[in-house]
């Protein structure tokens, strides 16, 4: 052992295992001396490095292989201490990595855990007995805690020793079989696939360890290896407790062919051949040493003397031993640091240059907290910002990722809260609805789902009580439009009843889709400011104005949807009102030359002269009821025409659908018998829409007949023809009715209302209206966003964090460019 002083370092320590045939160091002590410089420097690195989050290719070493193949006493022989007081069938249950730190002052070892949720180490532990309780308890409250029989979060022990090498090894669980009794069953599987994750970084290094009593051929564990290191170009294998071997051989081709192992290995891949001392009884520390190298002289002492003819020295003794172990672990980690060094100097400088950047750009945001005119710069920035994003993924966007950031519509309808649709009784699967859309695409998604919905609905089927209530008060009040009239109000009725819940829904789940999109533009504006180095305003670690941002966007998109439906509720009572024509669209056409089949009509009779037979018992025939009704109009009063409203007036009509005011012309006659039927007691004009509607539908003597060719109800008919019963023709005209208010609600006003509802404000309104509620306050009530409570410290903790980071990145950097200048 060696010991240089100098003025950056008091003491380096260099560490020299001879050869037992010689005095001489192994290595160089100017190779040393390098090894050792990189090897602390990385290491302080590696302690910080699992928090700092630093993907560094730092070499180090994952010991695996089966349960009691011996892997932590190995462990204990590189400490030069032992530590581990094993259980019988207790195991290794959690990684340990050791970080062993040569220090020739430690003349007893120093022992520091790492806190289980925390980066700073415990206080320095002397007493074996006092570690092993320590990874004893530890494990097992963490796999009390997680109720599991292995865990993968690891116990972090630094060990500090005169007689140790500068090594970081990680100590997994043992592959096993099968479960012990009173463990999951998947335990087996649980430990190889940890296993496998510790060890497929390539900068580390595997230690296989297998006993010497498993004849290659039925090694359980070498193929796991192979599937992780294929060509075991980086990793060691050590045969262990090879003395329990040694009993079996007599003669040299027995030796060395158990020693070359090429069958299986292959030429190139040499296993060492180690046995440690199975005396378990207490002893000190440096007893422990010396029995192994005792171990080691008898094992090599047996090769020579007990075997005939000895064994192929050169060829295989520096494979035996623990100390040509150590020795290859040694040269292969410095072979290994060398090779990572310039890599990792470049990136340490890549590594400092950055978080000195962010360092500044923290202090400067805390400075910025008392500079009102640049925090509201930045802010305005970054709002308008977002918004831009919204528009953008309301246009049509694929960043980001929608596979991460969109939703089903399954997904969608759980996460608001909104399932099925009011009164639709039938599954309602828009396309695409299994696939992760947002923005735009989510918002057409939804309007389509809308539109299934309304039209799964048909008109309700109504009582023979209402419609009797409703088509004899309007039969009471005369007129000849009763029959229309009653079937109109039925299907209005409906439509107002089951349509308002759906468009509400509507509302709701469009407002949920655009709600949505102001955690995609955060995260789209953070990936794009980063690609393109772009300065949109960086506000990050200000809780309080993020917040106050989602809080107005939430309320405009709330106040969207208010005024949506508000816009969509007009649209429905426009189109149920009793002024509307849209029930008798189709009519005209019908009562005007239409080719096609004219809707529902019932007008040719006066309601208020019949007597309306709605209930189940329809007993006598239709040629009775005929023959009991009255003041059946004259078949030549039909022929009667409204003075100027002949073909060509009523051709105008059909082409411009223009709406009659409801106080009749004083030009009009008042004997004509609207609707061909005249009044008993005289004649008189009516006054009102559906006076109305019938001046516009003029004077027919045409027999009407319901649209699917049914035969007439009332007027002269054939004494040999039968109708329907009156409530079946009414709840029949009523559907139709009620089909054609739902087409034109649904197709000329909300699709239209919808978009210009929510997205329009979106792509024009949103800055400004965001805008409105952030900035226009006083200076005082803005700065309440910065000086929240919360938000400075979480800033002042991130710059703390930021410059712990750079003083461990600054360190290991001026470490390596000492050791990069000496190479």
């Amino acid at each position: 052992m060696l010991t240089y002083y100098t003025h950056e370092n008091p003491i380096i320590d260099v560490l020299f295992v001879p050869h037992k045939e010689t005095t001489e160091p192994k290595l160089h002590h100017h190779h040393h001396l390098l090894f050792q410089l990189q090897i602390r420097g990385l290491q302080s690195l590696a302690s910080g490095r699992r928090s700092l989050r630093e993907k560094l290719p730092i070499p180090e070493i994952v010991a695996l292989g089966g349960q009691s193949d011996g892997k932590s006493s190995l462990l204990e022989a590189l400490l030069g201490f032992r530590f581990n007081v094993r259980e019988v069938e207790m195991g290794t249950r959690r990684p340990l990595i050791l970080q062993m730190v040569h220090d020739p002052t430690a003349l007893d070892p120093r022992c520091r855990f790492q806190e289980e949720d925390s980066e700073e180490y415990g206080s320095a532990v002397v007493s074996a007995t006092t570690i092993a309780d320590i990874i004893k308890s530890r494990t097992e409250a963490l796999l009390k805690r997680t109720k599991a029989a292995v865990s993968s979060k690891p116990i972090v022990m630094r060990a500090e020793y005169a007689h140790c090498p500068n090594l970081t090894i990680i100590d997994t669980p043992g592959f096993v079989l099968k479960a012990k009794k009173g463990e999951p069953e998947k335990t087996p599987e649980e430990i190889l696939s940890m296993v496998k994750s510790l060890a497929s970084p390539p900068h580390r290094i595997l230690l296989f360890l297998q006993q010497s009593s498993v004849e290659w051929c039925s090694s359980l564990w070498l193929d796991a290896i192979r599937e992780i290191d294929p060509s075991f170009r980086r990793t060691i294998i050590v045969v262990s407790k090879f003395d329990n071997r040694l009993k079996e051989f007599s003669d040299r081709w027995e030796v060395d062919r158990y020693l070359s192992a090429s069958g299986y290995l292959g030429e190139s891949t040499r296993p060492f051949f180690v046995a440690l001392p199975k005396d378990r009884s207490t002893i000190s520390n440096d007893e422990f040493r010396r029995q192994i190298s005792q171990v080691d002289s008898e094992i090599v002492r047996h090769l020579r003397e007990g075997i005939k003819g000895g064994f192929d020295e050169e060829k295989f003794r520096p494979y035996i031993g623990f100390s040509s172990l150590r020795d290859y672990l040694e040269s292969e980690l410095q072979k290994r640091y060398k090779e990572a060094a310039p890599a990792t100097l470049a990136l340490l400088e890549q590594r400092c240059s950055e978080v000195t950047s962010e360092l500044a750009k923290m202090d400067s945001k805390i400075l910025a907290t008392s500079d009102v005119a640049q925090l509201r710069r930045s802010a305005m920035l970054c709002t308008a910002s977002i918004c831009s994003n919204v528009g953008a993924l309301i246009d049509g966007a694929a960043d980001p990722a929608p596979e991460q950031w969109g939703k089903t519509t399954e997904e969608e309808k759980s996460e608001s809260g909104i399932g099925s649709w009011p009164g639709v009784t039938v599954i309602i699967k828009p396309p695409n609805a299994t696939l992760r859309l947002y923005g735009g695409a989510a918002f057409e998604r939804v309007i389509h789902e809308f539109r299934c919905a309304a039209y799964s609905i048909e008109c309700p089927p109504v009582s023979r009580e209402k419609v009797a209530n409703i088509l004899l008060a309007h039969a009471g009040r005369g007129g000849g439009r009763g029959v229309t009239e009653a079937s109109a109000e039925i299907a209005r009725a409906a439509a107002r009843s089951w349509l308002a819940p759906l468009l509400d829904t509507a509302c709701d789940r469009l407002a949920f889709v655009l709600g949505n999109l102001f955690d995609l533009a955060l995260e789209r504006n953070r990936v794009r400011d980063s690609e393109y180095a772009k300065q949109s305003g960086n506000m990050d670690g200000y809780v309080g104005f993020y917040a106050a941002l989602r809080h107005a966007y939430n309320r405009f998109i709330k106040d969207l949807a208010k005024q949506c439906k508000q816009l969509v509720r007009h649209h429905l009572d426009s189109v149920t009102s009793p002024y509307s024509q849209v029930c008798y669209e189709n009519e005209f056409q019908g009562g005007f030359g239409s080719s096609g089949t004219s809707i529902f009509k019932l007008n040719q009779a006066s309601a208020g002269s019949f007597y309306f037979e709605l209930s189940d018992a329809w007993e006598s025939s239709h040629d009775e009821t005929m023959r009991d009704q009255e003041n059946i109009p004259p078949e030549k009063n039909v022929q009667q025409t409204t003075p100027g409203k002949g073909a060509e007036a009523r051709e105008a009509l059909k082409e411009s659908q223009m709406t009659v005011p409801e106080t009749p012309s004083p030009d009009q006659p008042c004997d004509v018998a609207y609707g061909g039927a005249k009044k008993e007691h005289g004649n008189c004009i009516e006054i009102g829409p559906r006076k109305r509607i019938s001046r516009m539908t003029g004077n027919s003597n045409e027999l009407l007949r319901v649209q699917n060719g049914g035969s007439l109800l009332f007027g002269n008919v054939d004494s040999g023809s039968r109708s329907r019963s009156a409530y079946s023709e009414i709840c029949s005209s009523a559907a139709q009715h009620f089909a054609r208010i739902r087409e034109v609600l649904v197709e000329r006003s909300v699709m239209s209302t919808l978009n210009s509802g929510f997205l329009t404000p979106c792509r024009d309104r949103l800055v400004v209206a965001l805008g409105l509620d952030l900035f226009a306050v006083s200076d005082e009530k803005f700065l309440d966003m910065f000086v929240a409570p919360g938000a400075i410290d979480v800033l002042q903790n991130e710059r703390q964090s930021l410059q712990k980071r750079q003083k461990i990145l600054q360190s290991c950097l001026n470490e390596f460019k000492s050791v990069a200048r000496a190479l």
